[in-house]
């Protein structure tokens, strides 16, 4: 696989003239990318059915004659002004009843039958105009599905296509909805599928039940609209299509929406994620301030790998400060080329840099770019240059599976949004905490998805806090050859949201039952034997499988038969390096003791090596600097 870089322009942006000179520029920096179109509406159809695109086709035109690839976006994230009086009712509402209105981007519902076909119209344009032109190489759909909270709508259109999507799952049976939704309690009994509202503006919490099913829904509504503009562009191009998903956005299902494009993208702001999406406390935020998590990208690499099924893009990755984090410091001198190599250590086929020059006006006046606002050369793109001469050198890379796998899952982490049962408790914290633990080791990670059902080849699989696992998964885990660790909260709720029997996990050949859950506050952390504490959730744990870890009282909260190994806490940092430890050996895994802020990551001919820290560092690697990356081929 070869590895590129690009960059994300708006020619609309810029006087025509200086055109040509960006796409120079843009060759000789070494990218090969480029990406344009996905904010163009207004100028391409100022008025309803007037078309002007041909300025559209002469950036194009320039674009590729200077030897670039382009990636052109659908304009769907943001409807002109026009729209809206059209279709007036196309916004989205949020969970109090406001409306999410024009001004901004990303305003409309997903549900609105209107809005839909505009996007259908649209995109038909672009794909029988540019669908065969020979500089537009791949595709993007929309941008940035989920941005802004932006899924969930509770508009009258989403609850008329709910009270549909409602019907067709339970068959046209009313019985069978209130049954499944427990809806006896509390009298919530419905008559008619037309009864069911949304589960916003309740008197309490709504029914954990009609939650889940809202969620589900919500995520199939994005699916199936962007299923509409690849059926569109793919009838017109061969090009590969994708989209551009976002770092711990999880309100829809990407592996679906993934399910019908040929290469994920994501959109890494490694120093804007650390204020705003870590989750980190104060001293780890002050800590890598310029560097970004160590982790964070790391693991959104990983998962959108098996979002890509392999094929995956960084299509927008910061070059310098933002303007949207709490915080918006300067990246420090040279993570714009570790955060690139880190992208290409994980499989990445190409990083885009967003963007190419700096706006001078309009909402992201403030986030840089390769370019300053008078097009002289900001900070950034002299290391672009950098990872350009370097990827030239390197040559291709040959991907591997990791030894160790983890699973993710979105309706997961819908479950636990319903039901956190604890402040501030999260399935994506519980996960990425597990990640952080096995990184911590040394160790390469393999992310999938539920429905994965083979596991040949992996040493060690986690599947921590899948509140609903179909027997079939239960049994995959069962018979895989490997090490395999749940919990907690792992097969807690059936797919209705209810508790079943027997009681969870319920796994095959492991006799351990939860008979009581706890969440602990903050200041109420449990010590565990040996070192390390509960922090979060504490089970209550019975059966005849061997105890692996206890706390220091004596209770168990890790306990075992074979291979089968089941968590029923939450644990710090030392408690689930304590867990992985234990069950490395029996894994013929080999852990190394990493430095703080020292990063590794394994493909089948390098290995890699990355200084997240403010200063260098020594390694059996040798000294890294700050922001240091060390590569080297395997035998």
């Amino acid at each position: 696989m070869q590895r590129t870089l690009g960059t994300c322009y708006y020619p609309e942006h810029w006087p025509e003239t200086i055109w040509a000179e960006d796409a120079a520029r843009m060759v000789a920096a070494g990218l090969t990318w480029v990406r344009i179109g996905e904010f163009a509406w207004s100028r391409l159809e100022p008025q309803p059915g007037v078309l002007q695109f041909d300025w559209l086709d002469r950036a194009i035109e320039v674009l590729g004659k200077a030897g670039l690839k382009v990636v052109l976006g659908t304009p769907t994230a943001t409807p002109p002004r026009w729209m809206v009086t059209r279709h007036p009712d196309m916004f989205a509402i949020d969970a109090e009843g406001r409306v999410r209105g024009f001004g901004s981007r990303r305003h409309y519902c997903f549900s609105h039958p209107g809005y839909l076909e505009e996007s259908k119209r649209i995109t038909a344009l672009f794909a029988e105009r540019y669908g065969q032109n020979p500089y537009v190489a791949a595709w993007q759909t929309d941008n940035e599905y989920g941005c802004h909270d932006t899924i969930l709508s509770y508009s009258d259109a989403a609850r008329g296509a709910f009270q549909t999507w409602l019907q067709d799952q339970f068959h046209g049976d009313i019985a069978a909805l209130n049954a499944a939704w427990g809806n006896v309690f509390w009298s919530m009994e419905y008559n008619a599928f037309d009864e069911v509202e949304l589960p916003n503006l309740t008197v309490t919490e709504a029914n954990p039940a009609h939650v889940l099913a809202f969620r589900r829904f919500s995520s199939d509504q994005v699916v199936a609209f962007n299923r509409v503009q690849v059926e569109i562009i793919r009838a017109h191009s061969k090009a590969p299509i994708s989209h551009n998903y976002m770092g711990r956005i999880t309100d829809f299902d990407h592996y679906k929406v993934g399910d019908d494009l040929e290469i994920a993208t994501w959109d890494s702001y490694p120093l804007g994620f650390l204020e705003d999406r870590v989750g980190a406390d104060a001293v780890h935020q002050r800590a890598y301030a310029r560097q970004g998590d160590p982790d964070f990208q790391a693991f959104h690499h990983d998962l959108y790998r098996a979002v890509g099924r392999g094929r995956w893009w960084v299509m927008e990755q910061q070059p310098g400060p933002v303007n949207w984090a709490p915080y918006n410091p300067s990246p420090l001198p040279g993570m714009v080329r570790l955060w690139s190599w880190e992208a290409f250590a994980h499989g990445a086929e190409a990083v885009c840099y967003f963007r190419w020059r700096q706006a001078p006006f309009a909402q992201e006046q403030l986030h840089a770019g390769l370019l300053r606002p008078d097009s002289a050369d900001a900070p950034a793109i002299e290391e672009a240059r950098q990872v350009a001469a370097e990827l030239a050198e390197a040559g291709t890379v040959e991907p591997a599976q990791a030894p160790v796998a983890l699973l993710f899952d979105y309706d997961a982490d819908w479950a636990w949004s319903t039901q956190p049962h604890g402040q501030g408790l999260s399935y994506f914290g519980l996960v990425f905490d597990v990640y952080r633990s096995l990184r911590r080791q040394g160790l390469s990670v393999d992310i999938l998805r539920s429905e994965t059902r083979d596991f040949s080849g992996y040493k060690l699989v986690l599947a921590p806090g899948l509140m609903h696992m179909p027997d079939e998964l239960k049994q995959a885990l069962a018979t895989a050859d490997a090490k395999v660790v749940y919990g907690p909260r792992s097969a807690a709720r059936d797919h209705d949201f209810n508790i079943p029997t027997p009681l969870p996990p319920a796994l095959p050949g492991l006799d351990v039952t939860v008979s009581r859950l706890e969440s602990l506050r903050p200041d109420m952390p449990i010590a565990v034997a040996g070192g390390g504490q509960v922090t979060g959730y504490l089970e209550e744990l019975e059966g005849s499988a061997d105890v692996l870890m206890q706390t220091d009282a004596g209770v168990p909260i890790v306990m075992a038969t074979g291979a089968q190994i089941y968590c029923g806490a939450w644990l710090d940092e030392a408690g689930f390096d304590a867990l992985l430890q234990k069950v490395a050996g029996p894994a013929e895994l080999t852990l190394r003791n990493l430095p703080e802020g020292v990063r590794i990551r394994q493909t089948a001919t390098e290995e890699f090596w990355f200084n997240y820290g403010a200063s260098t560092v020594e390694t059996e690697a040798g000294s890294l600097p700050a922001a240091g990356v060390w590569r080297r081929l395997l035998d």
